[in-house]
């Protein structure tokens, strides 16, 4: 891992819950995986129902201004639901392909290819947004994205390679050996990943247990594969499905050896990452 070098931007992420957080680059916020429903039992999976035990930590009305959503995808309940889908109209949304046919007439929401960049200008400010492979559920599209911005700077990693700078946003996944294309093109600076180890039943494998993220030592794996700089850990708590709650995820990833490059993150408060 090469430490990030020439980077001019300030990045602060304020976690809401689950995958739901404000991350906010140089004043221009990027909402992922908006959920703000109450507590309760949802199936957006039939004969999968998910229950949730905590309430979002933010409500609708105390967002502040958001430029643009990054949804992974819209099929699953902890990932979008009802309330949150009150956030994508009249806002520019990337997500994947399936999802932006599924969330129309939202002229703002644009699909994502794996590794199809799109350039977006948010308050005067240029990004570019790639969108990542997942492998998810067995039944519909996930995606990821990277995020890049001429302020991130470049960094020379260990290759003598100078690669620009970028948020890795992992969305919901588990280890595949296609991420590490990452580091080909990038030095990830901070690598968000959604965690809990999840294991849900497989309708083609006649209900055998397969898992959906990443657990702490195969998270870890990955950032260590991409030669990342900080990793900060969400999707872990709040419904009961989750596998790898937070305390054995901080065991696995001092176990990993990369926790001290770890961000933890705190519910409603906005926390400086670099």
């Amino acid at each position: 891992m090469a430490p990030t070098a020439n980077f001019s931007s300030t990045i602060s992420i304020t976690h809401i819950g689950t995958a739901t957080s404000i991350i906010n680059i140089d004043g221009v916020r990027f909402l992922t995986d908006p959920v703000f429903g109450p507590a309760g039992t949802y199936e957006s999976i039939p004969g999968i129902p998910l229950t949730s035990t905590i309430s979002p930590a933010l409500t609708l009305d105390q967002l502040p201004v958001i430029d643009c959503v990054l949804l992974s995808h819209e099929d699953h309940d902890d990932n979008l639901d009802t309330e949150g889908r009150k956030v994508l109209d009249g806002r520019h949304v990337l997500t994947t392909m399936d999802g932006e046919k599924k969330l129309q007439p939202r002229p703002g929401v644009k699909g994502l290819k794996p590794w199809e960049t799109v350039e977006m200008v948010l308050q005067g400010k240029k990004f570019r947004i790639t969108g990542t492979p997942c492998q998810h559920f067995e039944i519909g599209e996930c995606t990821g994205f990277v995020i890049e911005t001429d302020s991130f700077g470049h960094t020379t990693t260990s290759d003598g390679v100078s690669r620009p700078n970028a948020v890795y946003v992992s969305g919901d996944t588990i280890y595949i050996d296609e991420l590490k294309r990452i580091r080909e093109k990038w030095h990830v600076a901070v690598s968000i990943l959604n965690f809990a180890g999840v294991l849900v039943p497989f309708p083609s494998k006649n209900g055998e247990l397969g898992q959906i993220t990443f657990d702490g030592a195969s998270g870890a794996q990955l950032h260590k594969d991409l030669g990342a700089d900080k990793l900060v850990p969400m999707h872990f708590e709040e419904w009961k499905h989750f596998v790898e709650l937070k305390d054995d995820l901080k065991v696995a990833l001092e176990k990993a050896g990369v926790a001290d490059q770890v961000v933890w993150l705190k519910r409603a408060e906005e926390v400086r990452v670099m």
